[in-house]
């Protein structure tokens, strides 16, 4: 009896221990990763308000590119009222804004590189997806509320629950959109995240908790909107875009 007492404290010991020797770790992983975080959205000299939140991105290659969701890019924009692609950088209510242009786009991925004029930043480090396993453990960071209360930048932690197609075929013919059409002819794969994403993690990094390499990029409207289109009342899972599509378009 006590020896079963014994080996069950020691088990509950080990555990205390791992639990804690992974939280340490990303703790140290979050605090390597926000400087790289930037806020993405537009400026009007004459608007109110002049500053206009879209999504969040991410900072890569040399520190003057950034990742994000294609959808995140303002496409309204006016030249003659000198309204701006702009990239937001800081923490509160007063970040630095600095003047940014797409150099690159994939809309069948909804990806979108900008170029910072400027200011280089931190970059991350680009991870392998193709080792990627159900259960593994990720994080995001990103802002999913937005600017309403100024820049501030929120981790959420969850798994991979699967590994999945973009678009799935529906029950009946009736419920696919052209756009899902699209996709079933050639659909590529997704990951679909046991956490909570907002709107304004649009563009967020999903990366390893341990190593803080970046292995997709959080799509909450473009992906699910594809998923979701024929669910009445979307249930609110998240989703991801491998980081290979982002390599490519680096390229």
């Amino acid at each position: 009896m006590n020896i079963f007492i014994n080996g069950r404290l020691l088990l509950a010991l080990v555990l205390a221990c791992y639990s804690a020797f992974s939280w340490a770790g990303l703790v140290t992983t979050i605090a390597k990763i926000k400087p790289s975080i930037v806020a993405v959205g537009s400026y009007h000299p004459t608007g109110s308000p002049r500053s206009v939140f879209s999504g969040t991105g991410f900072v890569v290659g040399d520190g003057s590119l950034v990742v994000t969701n294609y959808h995140v890019v303002p496409s309204d924009l006016n030249p003659t009222k000198r309204e701006q692609l702009v990239i937001f950088v800081g923490k509160g209510s007063q970040p630095k804004v600095y003047d940014a242009k797409v150099i690159a786009s994939d809309r069948v991925h909804d990806l979108a590189v900008l170029k910072i004029e400027g200011i280089k930043l931190t970059p991350l480090r680009l991870g392998n997806d193709k080792a990627i396993q159900e259960g593994q453990s990720i994080a995001f960071t990103g802002y999913p509320i937005g600017a309403v209360l100024g820049l501030y930048a929120a981790t959420h932690t969850g798994i991979i629950s699967a590994i999945t197609p973009i678009a799935t075929p529906q029950i009946s013919s009736a419920q696919l959109t052209p756009q899902m059409l699209k996709q079933l002819r050639k659909p590529y794969q997704v990951f679909q995240l046991d956490a909570t994403a907002y709107p304004g993690n649009s563009g967020s990094p999903v990366y390893n908790t341990d190593t803080g390499q970046v292995i997709g990029v959080i799509n909450k409207v473009f992906i699910q909107g594809s998923r979701e289109a024929a669910i009445t009342n979307p249930s609110g899972i998240s989703y991801a875009i491998p980081i290979r599509y982002v390599k490519a378009l680096l390229k």
